[in-house]
């Protein structure tokens, strides 16, 4: 993570050691450990102040200086300490030492009271920093590190309790009613019902049959289910969404690679610029007091602190990835929160994505053979693919007949079908691109079809085709809707037939689609979008259309939690394969981008009016305080408040 010295805090979720704010030898613990120390030193303050304003009662030097003296190392020696550290390093342009040049400057005038009150004020302002940059850490851990620490697991006939990280892949666990799944696994009871709201957002319960996969995370609802480990506790697809999400915060967005690179040449100006508050007058006035200018520099060095700034942004744009996650949704790096408001253009895959993927057969229609023997024939070919087309064949004949069925030499052909070898013969499966590339006659009635269709021919002979149908969405149609709404062109890539490709776009509204594509045609297209300036999204699975993904500004994944590869390629993952969620996704994106906007206006407006009037000799070091404080708190729980926000 790039670390910038001006930072008060950095919101990154892993613990990283950050020297800005460890102690030598330190375990990454915040700076403001003592309490008590910071409130004595207010209620020194208070009281001196009680007695001169009050009372009319001011104690004699030196009694005045020892008493806030004390004070102002009470609540200033960390501050002091990490100057003091950096000071060696040459490093004299950050926070520390500029808030110790400040508050010992105000000493050495005589403003005792006043030194006191910045480093107090500025040490409770970073603690307010410290509590809201804790509760977003906390906030998205309790979101997803759910996963239990122990669970049931059977062996040799017993059930032991032990540590999900003891559990080896094979092995059978048990999980109660009301308990928490630990790892991915196949179900064996017959059914079970979890509630998956910790990893899509979704609060509906998700019914699961025998043979069904089953994820670390979920909440078992109504009976005691028994799961076979897949996967090991590393390699759950939890421990990848919260380790993605930890790796979130340190892709920074281009405001906050912008701002880190602001602070570091802000911060050298504004001590050339308190200098020249102090000297040059010398030049310009004629009844020149060096202590009046030299406290007019003082405020000027208090007020320029940019704290709200390097505070609140990052706290912004995790808050960001924070309100995402809760809604089913990844982004793996605030970049991307940026990238979802700049999106014009919504290219979307088919299958999968505007519909559901789940494809049952429809009909079969064999030539020279029988119907039963046409599509187990393909489905012993289909075996060797995981395409939902070539699922639903396979979960029609069910894999206790296909099994007899040897189709060996099997090859996948990108965009077309299968090619393998049964009984010393060629078959083929496919589309009739596949059948057009091996020069196999078929009927050309079968290319007005709308359903999807697969063809199988044997020897070089047409045999027959099988249709398959997959239903829409049920809310893909407002989510174009929607897309629609936000001024987005939608746009629909498919290597399906164009007849279906077209029957769909019609029924959802999709402006412009493009059926009969191969991955490479997929590219072409986009490439052509990109080149009349579009700045694009891609959603579909994220594996068969990895050039895709890697050619949009953004790519997203539907249904994270089905394919590893998705959660590798893509640039946001949406778990629960909802369409809508592109929406709610650049929804967050221009929301987190308008607070953090919203915090950088207040902070600078209010900065340079307090900087003028400092210089000016109208503001003391009690408002340049109060106004530093009092903005950087507003920045911070205006930032804070993104986690609570309803899209």
């Amino acid at each position: 993570m790039e670390n910038t010295d001006t930072c008060c805090k950095d919101p990154i979720l892993k613990d990283h050691d950050h020297d800005d704010h460890d102690h030598e030898g330190g375990t990454g613990e915040s700076i403001w450990q003592s309490h008590w120390q910071l409130l004595l030193s207010v209620a020194v303050l208070f009281v001196m102040l009680s007695l001169e304003f009050g009372f009319d009662y001011i104690p004699a030097f030196p009694f005045n200086l020892i008493i806030f003296s004390i004070a102002y190392l009470l609540s200033g020696y960390n501050v002091l300490y990490l100057a003091w550290r950096k000071a060696l390093r040459f490093d004299f342009f950050n926070e520390f030492f500029l808030m110790s040049v400040a508050t010992i400057g105000a000493f050495a005038i005589g403003s005792y009271s006043e030194g006191v009150a910045v480093m107090a004020f500025y040490a409770i302002g970073e603690w307010f920093q410290d509590a809201a940059v804790n509760r977003a850490k906390r906030s998205v851990k309790a979101l997803l590190d759910i996963r239990p620490d122990e669970v049931a697991v059977k062996r040799d006939g017993n059930v032991s309790v032990i540590h999900p990280k003891e559990v080896k892949p094979g092995e059978i666990i048990q999980v109660k009613p009301g308990g928490k799944v630990a790892l991915d696994g196949e179900l064996l009871s017959e059914k079970a019902a979890f509630n998956t709201a910790a990893l899509t957002g979704e609060s509906k319960p998700d019914s699961k049959s025998k043979g069904d996969i089953v994820y670390a995370g979920m909440i078992n609802l109504n009976t005691v289910a028994e799961i076979r480990v897949t996967s090991g506790f590393q390699d759950s697809k939890l421990s990848r969404i919260l380790e993605m999400v930890q790796d979130a915060t340190a892709r920074k967005s281009q405001t906050q690679l912008f701002i880190s690179r602001f602070a570091k040449v802000y911060t050298p100006i504004v001590f050339a610029l308190a200098l020249a508050v102090c000297l040059i007058p010398y030049f310009l006035v004629e009844a020149y007091i060096f202590n009046v200018w030299f406290y007019r520099a003082l405020v000027f060095l208090v007020i320029s602190c940019p704290c709200a700034l390097v505070v609140s942004i990052p706290l912004g744009y995790f808050g960001g990835i924070g309100l995402a996650s809760r809604n089913g949704i990844l982004f793996k790096g605030s970049n991307f929160l940026d990238v979802m408001t700049q999106i014009d253009t919504v290219v979307m895959d088919k299958t999968g994505t505007l519909t559901q993927g789940v494809f049952q057969v429809q009909q079969i229609v064999a030539n020279d053979m029988e119907e039963q023997d046409l599509v187990k024939l393909a489905a012993a070919i289909e075996t060797h693919s995981t395409h939902p087309i070539a699922q639903a064949i396979v979960q029609h004949v069910g894999k206790d007949l296909v099994n007899g069925i040897a189709v060996s030499e099997v090859e996948e052909i990108s965009g077309h079908g299968l090619k393998g070898l049964f009984d010393g013969k060629e078959i083929l499966a496919g589309n009739t691109r596949l059948m057009q590339k091996f020069s196999i006659d078929y009927p050309k009635e079968i290319n007005s079809i709308v359903y999807t269709i697969v063809v199988v021919a044997v020897d070089k002979k047409y045999k027959g085709y099988i249709t398959i149908a997959d239903k829409i969405k049920e809310d893909a149609e407002q989510s174009i809707k929607d897309l629609h709404a936000l001024n987005i062109k939608t746009v629909m890539l498919s290597g399906d037939k164009q007849s279906v490709v077209n029957e769909v776009a019609n029924t959802l509204g999709i402006d412009d689609a493009y059926g009969d594509l191969l991955p490479e045609g997929k590219v072409e297209k986009v490439e052509v979008l990109k080149s009349e300036g579009k700045r694009i999204a891609f959603v579909g699975d994220g594996v068969n259309d990895a050039p895709v993904v890697a050619l949009a500004d953004a790519g997203i994944a539907m249904g994270g939690l089905g394919s590893d590869a998705t959660i590798e390629t893509a640039d946001i993952v949406i778990q629960n394969d909802q369409p809508s969620k592109i929406v709610t996704a650049i929804k967050i994106g221009k929301l987190t981008k308008q607070v953090v906007w919203q915090n950088i206006i207040m902070a600078m407006v209010v900065k340079l009016i307090v900087l003028g009037l400092g210089a000016g000799g109208i503001a003391t070091l009690w408002e340049a305080v109060i106004a530093d404080v009092g903005v950087a708190l507003l920045a911070i729980l205006n930032a804070v408040r993104i986690q609570k926000m309803k899209v």
